[in-house]
């Protein structure tokens, strides 16, 4: 009995160990500050940097495709919800051609939300940046650009919002 007892810790050890391990080697958690990025915004194809962020705002930046349902899913939340993000800007950031966010941009009325820049980001830095596996991908910044939290897939926005 006590002999499996110590092998049941030392194998919760050893997962503990790896998971650990594998977080380290997440750049966005070694580097807990916003990423250095830039985008090519929609509509009108100018530059966006990490200097243009608001500094009094959070910013949170969702990684996305414009033909993935959960991403049309959670933008559709996003914006019903939009009280829930008043005090944040939203960076939404894909690196599909521009006739898909252009399209997409249009749809969902992003114009309408002087909160959210959609962009291109050709390069996929930010998905480098944070080894995105599947789309949409969150990441949450404090107003000093401070990483707070990230969330993968379909997420209930108020969970996002408990975090602001």
């Amino acid at each position: 009995m006590i002999h499996k007892l110590i092998t049941l810790i030392f194998g919760f050890g050893l997962i503990g160990n790896t998971l650990a391990q594998s977080d380290s080697s997440l750049l966005y958690l070694r580097f807990p500050q916003t990423p250095p990025f830039s985008i090519i915004r929609v509509p009108d194809s100018t530059r966006f940097v990490k200097a243009d962020l608001d500094k009094r705002k959070a910013t949170l930046i969702m990684v996305f495709s414009p033909d993935c349902e959960h991403c049309q899913l959670e933008t559709r939340e996003i914006l019903a919800k939009r009280n829930l993000f008043k005090k944040v800007q939203i960076i939404m950031v894909s690196p599909l051609e521009y006739g898909h966010l252009k399209k997409f941009y249009d749809e969902y009325g992003i114009s309408d939300f002087q909160n959210i820049i959609l962009g291109r980001d050709p390069a996929y830095f930010l998905g480098t940046f944070y080894k995105i596996r599947s789309f949409p991908a969150l990441f949450l910044y404090d107003k000093k650009g401070n990483f707070v939290r990230s969330f993968d897939g379909t997420v209930p926005v108020e969970q996002i919002a408990e975090f602001l």
